[in-house]
């Protein structure tokens, strides 16, 4: 096999586990939104009626 086929996979999966990890740390430093009543305000319960069969 091609040496240089073998390094060009190789950075591109290092390129995909480094980006990934870049992403969830990002992602951890963002505060989760509150919990509020509010939440499922915008929830018809006569839409559920069209499930029940």
């Amino acid at each position: 096999m091609n040496i240089w086929l073998v390094i060009i996979i190789c950075l591109i999966v290092l390129g995909v586990v480094v980006g990934n990890l870049l992403l969830l740390r990002d992602t951890a430093k963002r505060p989760l939104p509150k919990v509020t009543k509010d939440n499922n305000a915008h929830y018809d319960k006569d839409d559920d009626d069209d499930w029940k069969s």
